[in-house]
């Protein structure tokens, strides 16, 4: 009788045991809220409306679109119709910048530029300023000449953009001004961070040759906006691919900009490709299933 009553209890606590080891695997509770950028849909103004419609039925929680595309559609009424008919915020709009330039004039008129953006953006509750630095020819290029005005003109826009109610962050960016790992750690240990922040997107500190990881933990104070894409070198999407299909620890980025006290948004991003295996909406709809493994959550 014994034996049988401490078979039903070992029967009984195995079973409990099974019910708990899902629960001690699940995903940690998130706090970041995921948004989706607009190039996976193109970079010129048409796209907007198609990419923020996909954005919403997926429900992201947020939308980044161009400064181009916001100008463009304001001389169409702008972009808030679209906006309110999918009742999609707008925190963050990327804003490309030309950087490393000595001219003072010429710096006036690019933070002027990304002034009058950032206007639109605030016009649509936009927090953010993500400043995209120019291209440059790689193999001619001179870090160490461009490096004082790559500097100065960040922190003029910076300041600027502040000024109008705006975070402003640097967005480091492969073939650019601002790309390799002593790139980044020596532009963002020259500015000043009380008015340019860090806006890294992962696959492209992975393409260019950096540790997304180690960037992230050294700058988690500073990172305000976050491109989020994964790296597979493929012959689609500029190498890129959906969230999880890849080579960068997307977990283990994600652990660590849930530190990053005031970072409040993550934009999935994925650039546009030609004959691709995926539509926007697929890839779009490959990274948010990949998100809710990891304990994301999107509107219904």
């Amino acid at each position: 009788m014994q034996h049988a009553i401490d078979r039903r209890c070992a029967i009984k606590t195995l079973g409990l045991a099974c019910l708990a080891a899902p629960l001690a695997h699940a995903a940690p509770k998130r706090r970041l809220k995921i948004g989706h950028t607009s190039i996976t849909w193109g970079s010129n103004a048409a796209a907007a409306e198609p990419g923020i419609k996909d954005v919403a039925k997926l429900g992201y929680h947020g939308y980044e679109s161009l400064g181009e595309t916001l100008e463009a559609w304001e001389a169409k009424g702008g972009l808030g119709r679209i906006l309110t008919e999918n009742n999609m915020p707008l925190p963050s709009t990327y804003l490309h910048l030309t950087m490393n330039v000595d001219d003072p004039a010429r710096r006036k008129e690019e933070v002027a530029k990304v002034v009058k953006w950032g206007v639109m953006l605030k016009k649509y509750g936009g927090i953010i300023g993500v400043l995209g630095p120019n291209h440059v020819n790689r193999a001619t290029y001179d870090f160490k000449a461009a490096k004082p005005g790559v500097v100065a003109t960040l922190n003029d826009a910076g300041k600027a953009l502040n000024d109008i109610g705006l975070a402003a962050t640097l967005h480091p960016h492969t073939d650019t001004c601002v790309m390799t790992h002593d790139e980044i750690y020596a532009v963002l240990e020259a500015v000043d961070t009380k008015y340019v922040k860090f806006g890294p997107d992962v696959a492209q500190l992975a393409k260019g040759g950096a540790d997304p990881v180690k960037i992230v933990k050294d700058f988690a104070s500073i990172i305000r906006s976050v491109h989020l894409k994964d790296f597979l070198g493929g012959p689609n999407w500029a190498g890129y691919c959906p969230l999880g299909q890849g080579k960068v620890d997307i977990p283990a980025v994600l652990d660590v900009l849930e530190t990053s006290k005031d970072l409040e948004w993550v934009m999935v991003e994925l650039d546009g490709s030609r004959d691709a295996p995926m539509t926007p909406f697929e890839t779009a709809q490959a990274s948010k299933e990949y998100l809710i493994k990891l304990g994301y959550t999107f509107r219904s």
